[in-house]
């Protein structure tokens, strides 16, 4: 697995030189690596099918895992066109693909948070473009999902080194995620957002912040995101809804696709980094039909940019 990593790390610059065998991969010029993270002795569930109503069929490996997540700023690429150099790559270091799937083919949203993959901003997941592959060469196995915003592509790469078999039914769903929350007890709600949710019906996220004309979420601490989390671990029979909301600037048609994709990445954040249950949650865009101020000031259109949880009824 050492091998691959360190292969991979080349991916940042393209000019670099290749690596020694058996493993040397290289992605446009101008990709840069946004996180990197080890786990020693663990279990990973890896994906090898498509999801189904029953779930996906997978594989339980335990070994030493390493996930890196990689962006391409300003890259307009397919995501087929990015994978395939990957994959061609991936084969002739003597891999043996496994499975590959492209969105609806893989199962569409559930297949996607059943990916135990770094958070946004880090690695972002369009829903409607994403594309896997899982191979294994002996002990070694990898995972790369790729995907894209308007503006940014994004890689991300998990491997497993495996000292034995892999354990347990290749056939078995994904284990559910654990719940919020650190111990049994679940911390107690945000009380400003838990009122204005039952008092009012939906409040603004309004710590999150997006490129401009793009679903992909900015760093930040995103206090209300744990907020929200915290409330619906409190409340186990809540539902939401997160709205996107976009100013008024360009077609009304773009402007409900794009705030929609801005719900999604929310969704996609709280699922993956907070551990909320999918099925609790869902995501829609109203484009700029529900103004909060005027759209002739500059101020009022950012105050326009936003995403909302709306609480629905039990």
């Amino acid at each position: 697995m050492k091998a691959l990593c360190c292969a991979l790390g080349a991916l940042i610059a393209a000019t670099a030189p290749a690596l020694a065998d058996p493993l040397a991969l290289s992605l446009p010029q101008g990709a840069q690596q946004t996180d990197s993270r080890d786990t020693a002795a663990t279990d990973y569930r890896m994906l090898t099918g498509a999801w189904n109503s029953e779930g996906g069929k997978s594989v339980l490996l335990a070994g030493t895992r390493h996930d890196t997540a990689w962006q391409l700023p300003g890259d307009a690429t397919a995501t087929l066109d990015l994978l395939n150099p990957l994959r061609d790559q991936i084969s002739a270091a003597g891999y043996d693909i496994l499975y590959s799937c492209a969105t609806d083919a893989c199962g569409g949203f559930d297949f996607r948070y059943a990916l135990d993959l770094l958070p946004e901003p880090e690695m972002h997941v369009d829903l409607g473009d994403f594309r896997y592959l899982v191979a294994r060469h002996g002990g070694e196995w990898l995972a790369l999902t790729v995907s894209r915003s308007s503006q940014t592509g994004f890689v991300h790469l998990t491997t497993l080194s495996v000292g034995g078999p892999e354990i347990g039914n290749p056939d078995a769903p994904p284990r559910p995620a654990p719940k919020p929350g650190a111990s049994d007890t679940p911390p107690a709600a945000n009380p400003d957002l838990a009122q204005t949710l039952e008092t009012e019906g939906h409040v603004a996220l309004d710590d999150l912040a997006f490129e401009s004309g793009d679903a992909t979420l900015l760093a930040g601490d995103a206090a209300s995101l744990q907020a929200l989390a915290e409330y619906l671990s409190t409340h186990p029979e809540a539902r939401i809804v997160l709205v996107g909301h976009t100013d008024a600037t360009g077609a009304l048609e773009a402007n409900v696709a794009l705030s929609e994709q801005r719900a999604q990445t929310v969704m996609g954040l709280l699922v993956s980094r907070y551990r909320v249950p999918a099925p609790r949650l869902s995501a829609r865009g109203a484009g700029w039909l529900a103004p909060r101020a005027s759209n002739a000031t500059e101020a009022g259109r950012e105050s326009n940019r936003r995403v909302e949880a709306v609480l629905l009824p039990d």
